[in-house]
């Protein structure tokens, strides 16, 4: 009885197979997308451009970690992106972290260190997406393979438990990424399906105890920007991906889970890929007027004077754009967000007011006042 059930067990693996007519039509709209994007660049600013390109790769940084229900302040990522990529770093208000900085240098690595992949980068990148990970119950061996044969993706609770994979043995890790490292550097594909079968292929892989899915699409990002036409300075893949959880698992289980004797085809999976680009090239069109709007507020209100946690409430406001901070601004969520008094946030609240900056929203008064910015 034939029991093969996962992809690695496939007698194809690794030589996938597509139908690229049915792609094509996907592919071309993504490229055409793309240059709509370029297009709308195009029109901005250098410092606007600036501004798209740190808060987009802010975005991927911690989409990326989200996917796996790691939450990153954004302010912290923000911080590390201007301190490593020496753009008007502030260093009196700088609010990275060990563990931001990390996760910035593997972003920036990947996006632009085009340098051949190997087996110790990724373990670098690896080391990062860790590099203040401490646990008794759930460890992992940092920059290394897993060295156990028990790698399973899993939901539900304990005793109704569903079995969504079931990752190759350890001991075929090792050539199973040499192979597939060969294809990410030396392939011709076009690089859209170059960047979905390298994802699969790695999460099929699953090579460490954890942090596989992030390092999955550090790979994406890296072939996007080394073998890619479209300029991934500008859209998070990651934040498209994030938006659509369940989609990500589905795409990849049904893809992971094949039947004996059938075809090793991953079109499927390559289409959701395709489309998951599609879907954040869409988000930073709509980012780029919110980053217009940005630009033009923090330019109108330059030579006002404000204090740190004034600043902080501000980008909060801003990175949410007009109307979409949910509940609107009040001396509550102030409180919570510089944690600091309700007497110094009221305080507070009122200079903004004063100063024209923020101005309060019509039918709430007293404890109940609600705040917007004065864009």
């Amino acid at each position: 009885m034939n029991t093969k059930k996962w992809i690695w067990q496939h007698e194809d693996f690794p030589y996938f197979v597509h139908d690229y007519a049915q792609l094509e039509p996907s592919i071309f709209r993504l490229i055409e997308k793309s240059g709509e994007l370029k297009g709308k660049m195009s029109y901005l600013a250098q410092n606007e451009q600036d501004i798209l390109s740190v808060e987009t790769s802010m975005s991927e940084i911690v989409a990326t970690s989200l996917i796996e229900g790691v939450e990153l302040r954004r302010e912290s990522v923000r911080s590390s992106l201007y301190k490593k990529l020496d753009i008007t770093f502030d260093r009196e208000h700088d609010v990275s972290t060990r563990n931001s900085d990390s996760l910035t240098e593997l972003y920036l690595d990947s996006r632009f260190n085009q340098e051949a992949l190997s087996i110790e980068r990724l373990h670098t990148w690896h080391r990062a997406v860790f590099a203040e990970y401490e646990s008794i119950l759930h460890p992992v061996t940092k920059g290394a393979f897993r060295t156990h044969d028990d790698m399973q993706i899993v939901s539900g609770a304990i005793g109704r438990e569903v079995v969504h994979y079931v990752a190759m043995p350890h001991k075929q890790i090792q050539p199973s990424l040499e192979d597939l490292l060969e294809y990410v550097n030396h392939s011709a594909d076009n690089f859209i399906i170059k960047s979905a079968v390298a994802h699969l292929w790695f999460e099929s892989i699953h090579p460490y105890d954890d942090g596989n899915g992030r390092i999955g699409r550090a790979i994406v990002n890296y072939i996007l920007a080394k073998d890619g036409g479209l300029d991934n300075r500008y859209y998070s893949i990651s934040t498209a991906i994030n938006e659509d959880r369940r989609g990500y698992y589905d795409a990849l289980e049904s893809s992971q889970v094949v039947s004996p004797g059938s075809p090793l085809d991953i079109t499927s999976w390559i289409a959701w890929h395709t489309q998951s680009i599609e879907r954040s090239i869409d988000i930073s069109l709509r980012t780029i007027e919110n980053v217009v709007e940005k630009t033009r507020f923090y330019d109108k209100i330059k030579h006002v004077k404000l204090n740190e946690k004034q600043n902080k409430v501000i980008n909060k406001l801003l990175d949410y754009g007009a109307g979409n901070f949910e509940g609107e601004l009040t001396n509550k969520k102030y409180r919570a967000i510089t944690r600091t008094d309700a007497v110094t946030a009221s305080r507070h609240l009122k200079d903004l007011v004063t100063k024209g900056i923020l101005r309060p929203i019509e039918g709430y008064s007293g404890r109940n006042t609600r705040y917007e910015l004065a864009l």
